[in-house]
């Protein structure tokens, strides 16, 4: 019998997400990723917390903001940015400005 697993942690998998819809809802992420909205809630609050996404309210909505400038926290891929990472697994996105933060 084998396991069901992943090359991507549920942070991963999440980043995803919302690269390929930035208004995508926590109730979505979860059905899609097969996680519970509390998990979903909690990861997004960790790449919120870490600084890798920007949430904004839009109305009732929230909107996020990946931060593609950065680099990744593990030592094997750190000289690589999220944003070049996210266009090997998403596709061709528009690039960014390099080290260009996001104004608050």
């Amino acid at each position: 019998m084998s396991r069901e697993w992943s090359f991507l942690t549920n942070h991963g998998r999440v980043l995803l997400c919302i690269a390929r819809d930035p208004g995508i809802r926590l109730r979505d992420i979860a059905a899609e990723l097969g996680i519970t909205e509390r998990t979903a809630y909690g990861i997004v609050n960790d790449l919120v917390g870490g600084g890798y996404v920007h949430k904004d309210k839009d109305g009732r909505r929230n909107r996020y903001e990946i931060q593609e400038h950065l680099p990744l926290g593990e030592t094997v891929t750190r000289e690589r940015s999220i944003g070049e990472v996210l266009n090997l697994l998403v596709g061709a996105r528009k690039p960014r400005p390099r080290g260009r933060p996001r104004p608050r």
